[in-house]
């Protein structure tokens, strides 16, 4: 699914897009959680087409994003965002988003649209 669609079902909003081709490019698959240490352990691999949801809106989940490569990230649950972690996600170029929906409806309507939770096996 292309991101632009998913952002539109999702009816998320744009804390900040480093790059705009994201906004062409598809996504398969998605992981969802609040630990971080749960994503660094579980995702291994289609990270390139992993949208990442989490609720945890502060620079860690940046660089948990870093060190797996994933260029997508949508903060659930309608977090604040402050400056600092706008400003963070500039400094680092990512693709930042949020929706005001809980994490489980999010992901719930992403598989409903076709996207698979990742296989952590």
């Amino acid at each position: 699914m292309l991101a632009k669609d998913i952002l539109k079902v999702l009816d998320a909003k744009c804390l900040y897009l480093a790059d705009e081709s994201l906004l062409e490019k598809n996504y398969d698959y998605c992981f969802a959680t609040d630990l971080m240490s749960d994503a660094l352990a579980m995702i291994n691999n289609h990270n390139e087409s992993l949208v990442f949801v989490t609720g945890l809106a502060n620079p860690q989940a940046f660089q948990t994003a870093m060190m797996l490569d994933i260029d997508f990230i949508i903060f659930v649950r309608n977090k604040k965002n402050d400056e600092v972690l706008i400003e963070t996600a500039k400094e680092l170029g990512y693709n930042v988003f949020k929706c005001s929906r809980s994490m489980f409806d999010t992901c719930a309507i992403l598989g409903q649209e076709g996207i698979k939770g990742l296989d952590i096996n």
